[in-house]
């Protein structure tokens, strides 16, 4: 699946809920779907800033050409969102991650439903994601 088609099924999944507590018990159970990083990996230097909970954040880059991202957080609601995130931008090109717009953000109304400063966080979260693939990038493209 695309980068789109899968945000074209989170929006999806996210239809079917009226209200946002349930949306938020939905954003709880897919927590645990997050690609969790090791214990020895939590650390500072992955530690994302500005977010409101503890958020760490680690990617490799696979095979010269796609981005692996692994997370945790203390927080159940943001573990969820950033299990959202990596299961759209998990194991993609970095060019791919670069130039995508995440639409289904708005579209599910997760920004505006979020206290400004988990909606720091997030914003936060996507901008270490797409940093991460600049810096790949730059490595993919030496390699050709």
């Amino acid at each position: 699946m695309t980068i789109n088609e899968l945000q074209d099924q989170i929006i999806e999944e996210f239809s079917v809920f009226d209200e946002w507590l349930d949306k938020y018990q939905y954003l709880i159970e897919i927590a645990n779907d997050v690609p969790l990083l090791s214990k020895e990996k939590k650390n500072a230097s992955i530690l994302i800033r500005g977010c409101q909970s503890r958020v760490w954040l680690d990617a490799v880059l696979i095979d010269k050409q796609t981005v692996h991202f692994t997370a945790d957080s203390d927080a159940i609601i943001t573990k969820g969102i950033i299990s959202l995130l990596i299961g759209v931008y998990n194991n993609r090109k970095p060019q791919d991650i670069i130039d995508s717009d995440l639409y289904f953000i708005e579209k599910i109304g997760l920004k505006e439903n979020l206290s400004p400063t988990r909606a720091n966080g997030l914003v936060s979260m996507i901008k270490q994601m797409k940093l991460y693939a600049i810096a790949f990038n730059e490595i993919v493209e030496k390699r050709k």
